[in-house]
């Protein structure tokens, strides 16, 4: 059993309040969880913050508190830590705790607004595939092996996350490939970690409700790549304004990838409809399963990272050939009689968004309608609702507006919002129908045998989140069901 002063190894200590030479049995940033002899580390959050919780930490039996401000009153048979970021101290005790596990595999996070889980899936899948054990850390779920742990989280709290590690260390995992989000990033999530790679897919309009502006939101995904060591690989989308940007000030190799312009990982789209993709990729033409050039993108980004970590590039390329994209993302059904084409996917920004349609306007070989069904989710960034809905309408033959996970809002409001980003020539096209199923119902009614219907915004989720209640439902089953009962 380690000792407090073990697990405070290279934390940012400002004082110390009793004995810090004490076994610990666990570590907790929610005090509900501590029990006797536990470590209670009080981060400030962004609905509660944890320094009112430390007396109830200390009356269940709490052996240490972590804490940037000491409470006005203390046990005597406590030891209380001040430290300057209790977030950074979190992660690094976390690791400490758990023997450092990043430092027995090989880990590869992935930052960016897109593209994020399915470069990780595939990362995953690849590895996989060419015989290695791996773990996963992605917003579908989380992987050892062949193992499933839901996912709550699209990067869980350092403690959970290392603990995590440590079980595909255990298991005998040599790689681990984690989605990195900007809240994790900026909440020191991954404080404590070493990285062998970094990857950097695009940066486009989310999280403002979070991080307030543009230019913060593009520092933190930068500070990813600021803090990767000179031992780990830096790369990322040169198509992107701002790809180079994330390498500015990186101890990492540095390394590129790009379908417009010279780099490292140099791809072309030779062909890309329903079949998948043939792309040219180091002069060798190679199909794979995916479809569109934003997953031509995701593709290129994990067969660089696959060749930084020293795999073969011929090997690669065939084992990356064979596999299928994660759940959720531009994930397709075609009804059996009238050849309906149904696409579920998680685009829930601006910009994914746009290129989840411009890939079915590509698609398209006549005149097919294109029939969207999307809505915004509640207690998240409103300034993009309108501009949701401005993409839907202008790239659709039909846009229906609905529910997402309104969480504590009104969905009907949220609607409303989407609508106002719709112009006076558009708004023909548009329909509003606060229920999911009956949009999705309207939507599967109104196709045409050949017709395309996109439901955009969630993806893999088997939930919608309705004042606080998760209620089930799960896109792609229902849009099956009402495409076969249509289709007799």
């Amino acid at each position: 059993m380690k000792t407090l002063r073990d697990i405070l190894y290279q934390v940012q200590i400002l004082d110390v309040h009793g004995n810090n030479d004490i076994a610990i049995h666990a570590l907790h940033i929610d005090s509900r969880q501590v029990k006797t002899g536990d470590v209670f580390i009080a981060i400030r959050g962004v609905a509660a913050d944890g320094h009112a919780y430390i007396s109830k930490a200390v009356a269940q039996g709490a052996a240490a508190v972590i804490c940037e401000t000491l409470p006005e009153v203390t046990a005597p048979d406590v030891c209380y830590v001040l430290v300057g970021s209790s977030h950074q101290a979190a992660g690094i005790m976390a690791g400490n705790f758990y023997d450092n596990p990043s430092r027995k595999l090989k880990l590869v996070g992935v930052t960016g607004t897109n593209g994020k889980t399915t470069v990780a899936t595939l990362l995953f899948r690849l590895y996989t595939a060419m015989g290695h054990h791996c773990g996963l850390l992605s917003t579908v779920q989380n992987q050892i092996g062949e193992r499933i742990v839901p996912a709550t989280h699209t990067t869980p709290d350092p403690i959970h996350l290392n603990a995590l590690l440590a079980d595909m260390v255990n298991d005998g995992c040599g790689y681990a490939f984690m989605e990195v989000s900007s809240h994790a990033i900026h909440q020191q999530r991954i404080a404590g970690l070493q990285f062998a790679g970094g990857i950097f897919t695009n940066i486009t309009h989310d999280h403002l409700d979070y991080h307030k502006t543009f230019d913060e939101y593009i520092r933190v995904k930068k500070s990813f790549f600021d803090n990767l060591p000179a031992t780990a690989f830096a790369l990322t989308n040169l198509d992107d304004k701002r790809g180079n940007v994330m390498l500015q000030n990186t101890k990492a190799r540095k390394a590129t990838y790009s379908l417009r312009t010279m780099a490292e990982f140099k791809g072309k789209i030779l062909e890309n409809n329903l079949t998948g993709l043939v792309m040219q990729i180091d002069a060798k033409d190679v199909h794979f399963r995916l479809i569109g050039e934003f997953n031509a993108y995701n593709l290129l980004a994990v067969y660089g990272a696959a060749v930084l970590l020293g795999d073969d590039k011929d090997s690669v390329l065939a084992a990356l050939s064979n596999i299928q994209g994660a759940e959720g993302r531009f994930d397709y059904i075609v009804s059996k009689n009238e050849r309906i084409i149904g696409i579920v996917d998680y685009a829930h920004t601006p910009d994914a968004l746009l290129n989840v349609l411009t890939t079915i306007k590509n698609l398209r070989q006549g005149h097919e309608q294109i029939i969207t069904v999307v809505g915004c989710g509640g207690d998240r960034d409103t300034t993009k609702r309108p501009v949701m809905g401005e993409v839907a309408a202008e790239h659709s033959d039909k846009a229906i507006f609905t529910s997402d996970n309104p969480r504590s809002e009104d969905a009907a409001a949220i609607i409303r919002e989407m609508e106002a980003g719709v112009n006076v020539t558009q708004r023909k096209k548009t329909l509003s129908i606060t229920d999911r199923h009956e949009a999705i119902k309207t939507a599967v009614s109104l196709a045409k045998p050949e017709d395309i219907i996109l439901i955009a915004g969630k993806g893999h989720e088997k939930y919608q989140e309705i004042h606080g209640v998760k209620h089930p439902f799960d896109d792609k089953q229902v849009l099956r069901e009402l495409l076969e009962m249509f289709d007799k």
